[in-house]
């Protein structure tokens, strides 16, 4: 059990085609000994319903495979950091609008202030991009968090170059290991994934 112990921030943002990962993901991070996760949702995934999931039937997955109630709200969110309430944050998906934010320091969201206030203690975020721009205007973005401290990227790659020759997303099965790296201080390499 390779995180053992530990308490995640699971941030969920508005990449809807990932959904069907959180919950597998979830019962992953418990495998590896992971003692709590909770879960926290941008605005648009607290407020939208699209074709890939009903918002209430993942805000209900959420607290009961976590135990523990949504963080839906920027007040929820904000004594997070200060109360010391988790040692890693992973932002599962992080969509390009986040990750633009995460670089410019923008707090208008449950995630993002979660960011925010768990930088402050100089604790690990690990970021899984899942962005149609990642390689067009996100592209300066990723590079900023890449070299700022505290932030680590799951590896990622090219999601269809022939049809979205722009488009990066994580590779799922680097999940653990990039948080157990993060944890040491250390960007799982190699960051482009095969």
């Amino acid at each position: 059990m390779r995180l053992e112990n530990l308490r995640v921030g699971l941030g969920i943002t508005g990449s809807f085609c990932n959904f069907d990962k959180i919950e597998n993901l979830i019962k992953e991070l418990k495998a590896e000994g992971v003692s709590t996760i909770l879960p926290i949702v941008s605005n648009i995934v607290r407020n939208e319903s699209t074709r890939f999931y009903a918002k209430e039937d993942l805000l209900k997955m959420l607290e009961e495979s976590t135990g523990n109630k949504v963080i839906d709200s920027i007040v929820k969110a904000e004594p997070v950091g200060p109360k010391n309430l988790i040692d890693i944050l992973l932002i599962f998906p992080c969509t390009g609008n986040t990750n633009a934010k995460l670089t410019e320091g923008i707090t208008d969201t449950p995630v993002l202030m979660v960011a925010k206030s768990h930088v402050r203690n100089n604790k690990p975020v690990v970021i899984a991009i899942s962005t149609n721009d990642g390689l067009g205007q996100n592209f300066k973005n990723i590079g900023s968090l890449i070299n700022d401290k505290n932030y680590y990227f799951v590896p990622f790659r090219q999601d269809d170059h022939i049809n979205k020759p722009k488009s990066l997303v994580y590779e799922y099965s680097y999940i653990i290991d990039t948080m157990v790296c993060a944890m040491q201080g250390k960007q799982l390499q190699p960051i482009l994934a095969k």
